[in-house]
């Protein structure tokens, strides 16, 4: 008999996540970013494209934290995911577009920060996996042919 999906535990894989790698790059791209946009009049975006970069993240950490507090449970439950999700996601986007509006046009920066940190974390995660994949090879292991 199987488990329903809803009532099935969470399996997470580990993740080369580095908080302080990502931190520095944010850091050096805010700058980067708020030097460029001095030239043209507007340095007030890359200081938005930081802020942005920052609740990205925020939003990354926090992600941890409810990863690592969810499957410390005896039995974690998706659906604990999915609110913790959810929620999160709307406080942060509401920040960012509160952000964006009230100060527009600089402020929609924000948004493009966030963007931009979501492709650092995908590169900064996935870059090591396949670099440790070109190296070893996949090992995978077919556990119904043994069987």
């Amino acid at each position: 008999m199987t488990t329903p999906a809803q009532d099935a535990p969470l399996v997470f894989p580990s993740v080369a996540f580095r908080p302080v790698r990502l931190l520095v790059i944010c850091l050096a791209l805010t700058a980067l970013a708020t030097a460029a946009a001095t030239f043209t009049g507007h340095w007030k975006f890359g200081v938005f494209l930081g802020v942005g970069l920052g609740l990205g993240l925020i939003n990354a950490l926090l992600v941890r934290r409810a990863v690592d507090s969810i499957t410390a449970e005896d039995h974690p439950l998706k659906k604990k995911m999915v609110a913790n999700s959810a929620t999160r996601l709307l406080v942060i986007t509401a920040v960012a577009l509160t952000i964006a509006f009230l100060f527009r046009p600089e402020g929609l920066a924000v948004l493009f920060g966030l963007a931009l940190f979501q492709a650092l974390l995908v590169m900064s995660t996935s870059i090591p996996v396949l670099k440790k994949i070109r190296k070893e090879g996949l090992n995978v292991v077919d556990t119904e042919a043994k069987g």
